[in-house]
C-alpha cells in the first residue's frame, strides 16, 4: 500500500503544458476525493505558495493525504510531502516526505546540491544518512509534475510515445519515471464535462498493481493540466481519485457547455 500511495500522489500532480510558468501560480489549491471500491477512502491536497529558500526564490508545495470514515479504521494513513522547487529553473532544492501508513512510517528530507553534483538524504526515523550523485534534470516527486506542466506542449506529445524523467525521492535512489501518452479523452466530472489529456503512468507491477499498465491518469487539455481523474487496477480492487475542489488557478478551467 505504501507504494500505491506515492503513485497517487504522483499522479495527482503530474500533467503537461506549453509555456514556461504558464500552467500555476502561487495560491493554488487543490483536493481529490479518492474511491476505494464503494468507500470514500480518502482525500488529498496540493497548495503551492512563492517562498524563498537560501535566498533563491523558489516555490514550496505541500501535498497532503488522510484515510477518512470507514476506511480510516482499516487503514490509517497520514502523509505530507513537501517540495522547494526554483521558481525560474524548476530544479528540486529540497524535498521532505513525512509518512505514516498503516503503521509503516517515514520521516526523510532530501537537499540538491548542484555546485557539487549530489544529493543528501537523511533518514531522519532511522538516523541515516544517503549520498546520490545527481545531474540538472533529476526532479523529485513534486516538482517534477510542476516540470512537466510546463515544458512540455500539447502539440508536442505523439499518441503511443512516452516521456522519461530522472526522479529521486526515496532511499532507492536515482530512477525513471515513464509517462505514455495515451490520446485525448471527455471525462464527466462534478463541473461538467472536461475535455483531457489522457496517460499511462508505468508503475512496478506485483504485490499493489496487477501489471506495469494499471494506472490512468487524466488531465485538463488546458493551460492549467490539472488532474482530473486517475484509476489504478490494484492486486486487490481498484481505486479511483477526482478532482473534489480547486481555487486559485492562472487560467480559465474550460468546461464543455452542452
Amino acid at each position: 500500500m505504501k507504494r500505491l500511495v506515492v503513485f497517487i500522489f504522483c499522479c495527482i500532480t503530474i500533467a503537461a503544458s506549453g509555456q514556461k510558468n504558464n500552467a500555476y501560480k502561487s495560491g493554488e489549491w487543490l483536493k481529490f476525493r479518492i474511491h476505494y471500491g464503494v468507500f470514500n477512502a480518502s482525500f488529498a491536497t496540493l497548495k503551492l505558495e512563492s517562498d524563498k529558500l537560501d535566498s533563491i526564490p523558489v516555490f514550496h508545495v505541500i501535498g497532503k493525504g488522510k484515510t477518512t470514515g470507514l476506511a480510516r479504521l482499516f487503514f490509517k494513513v497520514d502523509d505530507t510531502y513537501e517540495s522547494y522547487f526554483g521558481r525560474y529553473d524548476n530544479k528540486p532544492y529540497k524535498f521532505i516526505r513525512k509518512i505514516d501508513e498503516g503503521g509503516y512510517t517515514k520521516d526523510m528530507e532530501i537537499n540538491f546540491d548542484y555546485d557539487e553534483n549530489k544529493a543528501l538524504l537523511v533518514d531522519k526515523k532511522n538516523n541515516k544518512e544517503f549520498g546520490f550523485e545527481i545531474d540538472n534534470k533529476v526532479q523529485d516527486l513534486l516538482s517534477g509534475a510542476y516540470h512537466l506542466r510546463n515544458n512540455y506542449a500539447v502539440e508536442d506529445l505523439v499518441e503511443g510515445e512516452s516521456i522519461v524523467m530522472d526522479m529521486l525521492y526515496d532511499d532507492d535512489g536515482v530512477y525513471q519515471f515513464k509517462l505514455k501518452f495515451l490520446g485525448k479523452e471527455i471525462v464527466k466530472t462534478k463541473y461538467g464535462k472536461v475535455e483531457c489529456l489522457k496517460f499511462r503512468p508505468y508503475v512496478q507491477s506485483g504485490r499493489v498493481f496487477k501489471e506495469q499498465e494499471s494506472l490512468t491518469l487524466w488531465v485538463s487539455n488546458d493551460l492549467n493540466k490539472i488532474p482530473i481523474r486517475i484509476k489504478a487496477d490494484l492486486a486487490v480492487g481498484s481505486i479511483k481519485a477526482d478532482l473534489d475542489g480547486y481555487n486559485g488557478l492562472k487560467n480559465q478551467f474550460k468546461i464543455i457547455m452542452d
